[in-house]
């Protein structure tokens, strides 16, 4: 039975997202009249007057088409003996049956329950459904002015056939008399109930939906996309740009066939393809890894215009040589003129400037229209504030910006967030604002501008918000087809929408009268608000003269790879979902042959541990039946090998105690399954591993291992054999032989100056090779039994070299014999060398080094790689986490190993396999009589920051970092004489550094800063101009961040002029600048900052460049910025 809400829960249908609130009923709000004092009272309404009844307590609902309206009347008898549940008699409205479902004596509950349902004796059809509006009253059929109503609307389908109210009126107050009524609501054991019906037209196919099993695709033609956690912002932008089609087009000719899916603009191919070709709502999961993002980026919500520019410049890197080269700045781009015009002269001084889209004010504003005249509005400049205009002295002129051109695809985005001067925050502004369906834009255009065609634009899409600052959710209504519906898309659900929700329901401002049936709550705040909390965001409009070219009527072809890939991607997932079914029918088995054990160059005879099994020392992994027997695996090995099968022998491999994984015996019995094969001898929690024999030799013509043969492990061994070359620094696998126990170790000698080739008088060195840490030398006179060998044990050999030989044949650094370079392979690294700061030429390298050898063996391997003295190298360990430099590693003594260098402290995490290097100018003998200077050099503004770091004398003064800056920094030699250097504490400046200031009193724990001085920080005229210092904080004067620095004041110029020097000199641009707020601080108390606004005069606010300084005030948006560099982040794309 389905129920609505209780009376007291009074919402507002338009304030709630359908996707959290499925079932909604409306119920009245106390009466007007009811609210009166008894003197000014209506006279009652009577239950029998239906027409009252009806205008009263069911009021149509705006913008919504009545089909059909009726009511009927049930007069119950004998109320109290009714059974629990019965229906009323079936009335028809419409063309619908209709009847009232009643619970005399409560349905679950001590209230008398009352629903509606529809009154089909069998099942309705199946596709039917109703949007009704309804009401039922309650009342004494002896006095009808006793009443209790209650309403509410729903959509009656088959599988809700009925709604309702469970507690519909308290059973203890049907006998007893109101406090305000003479008589109770049942006399005489009788009551009649009328059900009100209006059934109501369905203008989008969606009205009161439930949107239970609903199909996007089936009802819209359109798929939606999932939401990750807060990526609805992501999701609104990328259905706008999929629907404009000229821009889908031109994603799909950026090149990418042989791109992985890490490329974002596979990935956003890949998306719009399956948008096109999907039934089910699609993942956006591949497009942000594709983006970089991680998961805390996921559940970041950010700003849909800036997500849309930083994508826009990404895309357009990548169609750069391609047929789509320039395609997004022909869409989207559109040029204004910022001008300054004298009015009394023909002088004018202006600039052409692009833009991708126009952000427009909302706050004071009632339209687009006036937003529009706002942003071209000129300022007058007069008086004291006279332009001076070059050949024509002080001129009263007009400053402004006006329009050049308008793009045929036109982003409007609406500065629905400001800083409330008030509450000292940002706010959402709900205030009214209207935009239209269609408008011309010529009217904001420059008088200069090309009006050859018209500037008419019609809307394409408006992308919501809903919500405040804090919390909200996006989502975008589209016409994907010119001159077709409105859809909205609202993550992964689309339903059709109307003009009405596209437009005046987004407009903000306060609800209308007619929807206002109790407390409005926000969804999103759970704050009680009159104003609506979904508005525009960023509307998109199409110009009419170009439609054709953006929204084009012909479809076009994705390209073929994509399917191509999707069909593989396909095949291989239903590949593993097959084998995932299978997989208790199959096991896993690892084969080695002498293949892999001559590419081995370690322990034992392969890489077991290694999960790829492309690696040419890897075992090759084989699924089999369980049920299979080791004989068809045999046959089936041997197809894979190219080698007939009775030619191959299976041995078994075991876990030595040792910890060598070893042949141990062969697999004698070919009728076994696998499964009984490898439970019975294979290592429990582990695939079945095997070492395939291939037979050679002088028997191998009569070899038929599948027919039978015998072995004995008591009489011979089965002996592998390692070469170690002293000359290439290897040890490699050579093969396996056949011993016995008997024969002597010497007698290996001429199987392996047989297998080597090598001449007779050849002297060899045996070593065994008992596990990693013990490698032994073995004795030629004992026999193979005395030696303790057995099957599976590896020999390794070498050539004997005569002492004089070492030096010409041995590399630098190299061992001289076996059991030296296994204890390197004991101990080995591969060490990632990464050049530091100003050695990219050098690049990356890789170095297999021993974690005992010490700082001067290190230094002569990377010497001896780089060709470079190793008295000039020097090394720093790299962090953990950062991968940044940590900590410069002294030579000392040159007594610690290389794997006490890299050693880390608790609170000190270094990576174990990676160093910095850099190549000196001098030796470290004569860097210790040098002093390391730390600086961050400055450039672009104060937007670039490199690191530097400088050797001088440790008497030096700092025109000796000057002159290391200069060389590592190219600074041109007209500018060298400009450069200054300032010290900062707590990212606010200390003090200036003169040139012949002693580096002894430069210390680490104050940041150095050093940079060209620009245009914007040099005085020209002290009478007029003066130096302040500027910091960022955020919020609050005492969280600094970024790089302080200073900048000149000009007497009596206004703030909107001083804020066009300021942006050059941060050299901070578009909304990174715009966002920022300037003001006021004095340095004595740090005390709560005074704000600027664009009419100020900045030299009037300070009065002493000592104690004030310039603030701005902005987000550190550094990966350290903030409590434990948790920050706002700004967006990005990889």
């Amino acid at each position: 039975m389905d129920e609505s809400i209780e009376d007291h829960d009074m919402l507002l249908d338009a304030e709630i997202d359908d996707k959290d609130h499925k079932d909604v009923t409306l119920i009245d709000a106390p009466a007007e009249a009811d609210k009166l004092e008894p003197e000014e009272k209506e006279p009652p309404i009577r239950a029998d007057d239906y027409a009252k009844i009806l205008e009263r307590h069911l009021p149509k609902l705006p913008d919504l088409e009545t089909l059909a309206e009726g009511h009927f009347t049930w007069e119950v008898d004998s109320w109290s003996t009714l059974p629990k549940r019965l229906t009323g008699p079936t009335f028809t409205v419409g063309d619908t049956p209709w009847r009232i479902l009643f619970f005399p004596h409560g349905n679950n509950a001590d209230y008398a329950s009352l629903y509606l349902e529809h009154g089909f004796e069998e099942k309705p059809p199946e596709d039917w459904y109703r949007c009704v509006q309804f009401a039922l009253v309650l009342w004494n059929p002896s006095d009808p002015t006793i009443y209790f109503p209650h309403h509410a609307h729903h959509r009656f389908h088959i599988d809700e056939a009925d709604w309702g109210f469970t507690r519909f009126y308290e059973l203890r107050k049907l006998r007893a008399k109101e406090t305000d009524k003479d008589r109770p609501m049942i006399e005489d054991d009788k009551a009649n109930i009328t059900a009100y019906v209006r059934i109501v037209k369905d203008p989008t196919g969606v009205l009161w939906h439930n949107f239970v099993n609903y199909d996007s695709k089936k009802e819209t033609g359109y798929v939606g996309l999932k939401n990750q956690g807060a990526t609805c912002y992501l999701n609104s932008l990328i259905q706008s740009l999929y629907f404009t089609k000229a821009f889908r087009k031109s994603v799909y000719q950026i090149p990418t066939e042989n791109e992985k899916t890490d490329n974002s603009a596979l990935t956003l191919q890949r998306l719009f393809y399956l948008l096109e070709t999907s039934t089910d709502a699609l993942g956006t999961n591949e497009l942000t890894k594709s983006f970089g993002w991680e998961t805390k980026h996921i559940f970041e919500q950010q700003d849909v215009q800036e997500l849309c520019r930083v994508l826009m410049e990404k895309l357009e890197e990548k169609m750069k040589g391609s047929e789509a080269e320039n395609a997004l700045a022909k869409m989207f781009v559109g040029k204004t003129k910022t001008y300054i015009s004298c009015i009394d002269v023909e002088y004018e001084s202006s600039r052409i400037e692009e833009y991708w889209d126009i952000q427009l004010t909302v706050r004071g504003k009632k339209n687009l229209d006036e937003s529009f005249r706002d942003y071209i509005a000129y300022e007058t400049l007069e008086g004291e504030n006279k332009y001076f205009a070059e050949g024509h002295g002080l001129q009263d002129a007009k400053k402004g910006v006006i329009f050049e051109s308008f793009p045929p695809v036109l982003h409007v985005h609406l500065k629905r967030f400001d800083y409330d001067f008030m509450r000292d925050a940002i706010t959402k502004v709900n205030d009214l604002y209207e935009f239209p369906e269609e408008f011309d834009a010529s009217p904001y255009l420059s008088p200069d501008a090309d009006k050859s065609e018209p500037y008419d634009y019609v809307l394409h899409g408006v992308l919501v918000h809903s919500g405040d600052f804090n919390a909200g959710h996006y989502y975008a209504f589209i016409k994907p087809e010119a001159g077709g519906r409105w859809f909205k898309f609202d993550d992964d659900r689309v339903t059709p929408a109307t003009l009405k929700e596209v437009l005046d329901d987004n407009f903000g401002g306060e609800f209308p009268a007619s929807q206002l049936l109790g407390p409005l709550r926000n969804p999103y705040t759970r704050t009680m608000n009159l104003k609506r909390s979904m508005s525009a965001y960023m509307l998109v409009y199409i110009r009419k003269t170009r439609m054709d070219d953006i929204l084009p009527k012909d479809d076009f072809a994705a390209p073929s790879h994509l399917q191509k890939r999707l069909d593989e991607e396909k095949a291989a997932r239903e590949q593993r979902r097959k084998e995932r079914e299978e997989s208790h029918l199959y096991m896993v088995a690892k084969v080695i042959t002498n293949e892999q054990f001559k590419s081995h160059q370690g322990f034992d005879l392969a890489a077991w541990e290694h999960q790829a099994s492309t690696l040419p020392n890897a075992p090759k992994h084989h699924r089999v039946l369980k049920t299979s027997t080791v004989r068809s695996f045999v046959t089936a090995l041997a197809s894979d090998l190219k080698q007939p099968a009775e030619k191959l022998r299976l041995w078994v491999m075991v876990n030595r105690q040792n910890k060598t994984v070893r042949p141990d015996h062969p697999l004698s019995n070919l009728d076994m399954t696998m499964e009984e094969a490898g439970g019975k001898y294979g290592m429990k929690g582990l695939d079945f591993r095997l070492w395939c024999e291939i037979a050679s030799g002088p028997d191998y013509a009569k070899t038929n291992w599948i027919e039978s043969y015998t072995y004995n492990s008591d009489v011979q061994s089965i002996l592998f054999l390692k070469h170690f070359d002293p000359e290439t620094q290897t040890l490699r696998g050579v093969g396996h032989v056949y011993m016995k126990k008997n024969d002597k170790v010497s007698e290996l000698y001429g199987a392996i100056q047989n297998e080597m080739g090598w001449p007779s008088s050849t002297q060899v060195k045996l070593w065994e090779e008992i596990k990693p840490s013990m490698i032994e030398p073995m004795k030629p006179k004992q026999t193979f039994a005395q030696a303790e060998i057995q099957d599976g044990d590896i020999i390794c050999f070498q050539k004997h070299l005569p002492e004089k030989d070492l030096a010409d044949k041995i590399p630098v650094g190299g061992y001289v014999d076996a059991k030296e370079f296994y204890d390197f392979l004991l101990n080995r690294v591969v060490l990632h060398l990464l050049p530091k700061r100003g050695l990219a030429e050098k690049g990356n390298f890789d170095l297999e080094v021993n974690r005992r050898i010490n700082y001067d063996q290190l230094a002569n391997k990377v010497a001896d790689h780089l060709s470079v003295p190793p008295t000039h190298l020097r090394f720093t360990t790299v962090a953990a986490h950062s991968g940044q430099p940590k900590t410069i590693i002294k030579r000392g003594n040159n007594s610690l190993s290389l794997a006490q260098m890299m050693q880390s402290s608790y609170m000190q995490q270094v990576s174990q396999d990676a160093l910095y290097y850099e190549i000196l100018d001098m030796s470290l003998t004569e860097l210790e009589t040098k002093k390391l200077i730390k600086l961050n050099w400055i450039s672009e503004g104060i937007t670039k920051e490199e690191p530097l770091e400088i050797l001088v004398p440790k008497n030096g003064v700092v025109s000796d970092v000057l002159e290391g800056v200069a060389q590592k920094v190219n600074v041109p030699e007209e500018d060298v004489e400009k450069v200054h250097f300032w010290q900062a504490h707590g990212s606010k400046h200390h003090k200036d550094l003169a040139l012949d200031h002693s580096v002894v009193g430069i210390q680490d724990f104050i940041t150095l800063y050093g940079e060209v001085t620009p245009e914007e920080a040099m005085v020209t005229d002290p009478a007029t101009e003066q130096l302040v210092q500027c910091f960022s904080y955020s919020k609050e004067p005492s969280k600094a961040h970024g790089i302080p620095f200073k900048f000149v004041v000009k007497e009596g110029e206004i703030f909107s002029e001083t804020k066009l020097r300021l942006q050059k000199r941060t050299g901070l641009k578009g909304k990174n600048f715009e966002k920022i707020r300037f003001s006021v601080v004095k340095r004595s108390s740090y005390s709560k900052p005074t704000y600027l606004n664009d009419e100020d005069i900045l030299s009037d606010q300070i009065s002493d460049v000592n104690d004030d300084l310039l603030g701005l005030d902005h987000p550190d948006k550094t990966p350290r910025g903030g409590l434990f560099g948790r920050q706002e982040q700004s967006i990005f794309i990889r």
